[in-house]
């Protein structure tokens, strides 16, 4: 489920929820509104975490109160589930406000139409959105998503096969596609 929200709804502070949970790509930072899943940070370690609830702080107006129920009880079990290679995507009530334009164009292709198992060249997202020639900005898109993993761009790829960039470093792109079985399970 999506909830569209934009930069104008800004003006009113947004209460949010957040917690650090663990799972096999190391400590990931998730954070929730009223509305839906609004943040993920892969290896939320304590600078990391700072850095994120300071950002949330500034974006949505209110400091942000770690609980880990609540607002983010339905994300962590599913996350818990996908993590422990229950196939399926990880579909979950979303707050977009932290992404517009573009960007979020792309990215609400992504999450709706590259299904858990497979990928999508840069260009062919490009090309969905009606912007052929626009791979590069769906990079930069794929680099600026706040919500990775549930919004999937580790299934975004290069044309020729390469697995292309990833916020959260390339390792961890490869767990996350070995995990969908796109990707052999490395040896060690």
């Amino acid at each position: 489920m999506d909830i569209e929200a934009g930069p104008e709804g800004r003006g009113r502070a947004v209460p949010v929820e957040w917690t650090v949970m663990e799972c096999p790509i190391g400590p990931l930072f998730l954070a929730a509104t009223e509305r839906g899943l609004v943040r993920v940070e892969f290896h939320a370690d304590a600078a990391r975490r700072d850095r994120m609830l300071d950002r949330l702080t500034a974006q949505l107006g209110a400091e942000p109160v770690e609980r880990a129920s609540g607002l983010l009880a339905g994300a962590i079990r599913r996350l818990d589930r996908y993590f422990a290679g229950e196939p399926g995507d990880v579909d979950l009530p979303l707050d977009w406000s932290l992404t517009a334009g573009f960007n979020r164009q792309v990215l609400r292709e992504l999450a709706s139409g590259v299904p858990y198992g497979t990928v999508v060249g840069y260009g062919d997202l490009a090309g969905r959105v009606g912007q052929p020639g626009a791979a590069q900005a769906v990079g930069a898109a794929m680099g600026s998503n706040p919500l990775p993993v549930v919004v999937p761009c580790h299934r975004v790829v290069e044309s020729d096969g390469g697995l292309g960039g990833f916020g959260g470093g390339l390792e961890t792109k490869r767990q996350l596609l070995a995990l969908e079985g796109v990707l052999p399970t490395p040896l060690f």
